[in-house]
């Protein structure tokens, strides 16, 4: 008899025990299912075409259908935003994210964004070769020669001095602003990416002398990246994964619905569609596939091999102490190459020229 109530009172202790640890467990997951159901993702971009894939994500409702709560912010200091832990994600040119994770950002890139292309020499039409631009009164770095390998190629492959000083140089952040200052005649040229290029060619006040891409097929250097906070990718996993998918989802949608693509590029980047047209037809064609999610390591040391002529690339990191594709990775996206294949290939071959690339862009996606 008292081995049974011996048996009995140990059976019942068990079952409570394991009654408890299953509710534990239970709580413990809807805890963190709830943590990131409440949780508002926090991104960042620039005013740089290169960096649409945030705005149409937003817009076109892939953060929406992927069960994603985020907060886009456009024109943010994004790397000292993510650092400081007030931004989650964020578009970065490979510059401010190498050189941001140097000083401690916790900050890595996640997956690509953009290769090379769509940044430009813009001059007015009072420049006629790019020897007119010396001596003239130019948005660049003050010492350009030093902190801008983009300007020290250009100016090298048009043959004009890399040196800053060989023009009236000014400062200028903002790119509207460059553009606005070309037209009221304060400036002859600056840097930009598109569509400040575009816009100049649009509106007939200036035109493009050069790209820092060299031909269709020359996709050598890591541009801008998708980057993501350490903390909050470790602190919410899935929804890292989540988000890195629907920038790849982002990417997809421009090349196989250029038309309602650049209707969200037009309204978020305050110019005409026809412009927003312009600048997605270079990015998914006209320069080649430089929208892309897949990270080139290759890539990378290109632009840093290029970019060493400068003091300031002479002590930079390896790319494997801050890109982690691990996300990407385990997102599920498609594989890019793939994707060109079977869904963009057929329908905009590279090479297209401008007039036919928008015609069948209205056919199969809609009228402008």
């Amino acid at each position: 008899m008292k081995k049974t109530r011996k048996l009995w009172i140990a059976a019942l202790v068990c079952t409570v025990m394991l009654t408890l640890a299953a509710g534990c467990g239970s709580s413990s997951t809807t805890s963190s299912t709830d943590k990131d159901k409440d949780y508002v993702i926090k991104l960042g971009y620039y005013n740089c075409d290169h960096m649409v894939a945030a705005c149409v994500a937003k817009d076109a409702g892939i953060y929406k259908d992927l069960g994603l709560n985020v907060e886009v912010t456009g024109n943010g200091k994004v790397p000292e935003a993510m650092a400081a832990g007030q931004m989650d994600a964020g578009y970065i040119g490979t510059d401010g994210l190498m050189f941001a994770h140097m000083k401690g950002s916790p900050i890595f890139v996640a997956a690509n964004n953009h290769i090379s292309g769509s940044y430009y020499i813009v001059a007015s039409n009072n420049i006629k070769t790019p020897a007119d631009l010396v001596g003239k009164k130019l948005a660049i770095d003050t010492e350009a020669e030093k902190n801008d390998p983009n300007w020290v190629w250009m100016s090298g492959r048009l043959g004009i001095p890399a040196d800053s000083k060989a023009y009236d140089s000014y400062e200028i952040g903002d790119l509207p602003n460059k553009y606005t200052a070309m037209v009221a005649g304060r400036l002859d040229g600056y840097i930009a990416c598109d569509p400040w290029g575009s816009m100049a060619e649009y509106e007939k006040t200036g035109h493009i002398l050069i790209s820092n891409i060299d031909n269709v097929t020359d996709k050598c250097a890591l541009c801008c990246s998708f980057a993501l906070r350490q903390g909050f990718a470790d602190e919410h996993p899935e929804l890292a994964k989540k988000l890195v998918l629907a920038h790849t989802k982002s990417i997809e949608y421009i090349y196989t619905h250029p038309v309602k693509a650049a209707k969200i590029f037009a309204n978020n980047y305050k110019v005409p569609v026809e412009v927003a047209l312009m600048t997605i037809y270079k990015k998914t064609g006209g320069e080649g596939r430089t929208l892309t999610w897949v990270v080139d390591k290759n890539q990378i040391n290109n632009y840093l091999t290029k970019a060493s002529s400068l003091e300031k690339y002479k002590t930079t990191e390896s790319p494997d102490k801050w890109v982690n594709t691990s996300y990407l990775d385990a997102s599920g996206a498609d594989n890019f190459d793939e994707f060109i294949k079977t869904k963009v290939d057929p329908v905009f071959p590279v090479g297209m020229s401008y007039d036919d690339w928008k015609t069948k862009a209205q056919e199969v996606d809609e009228k402008i």
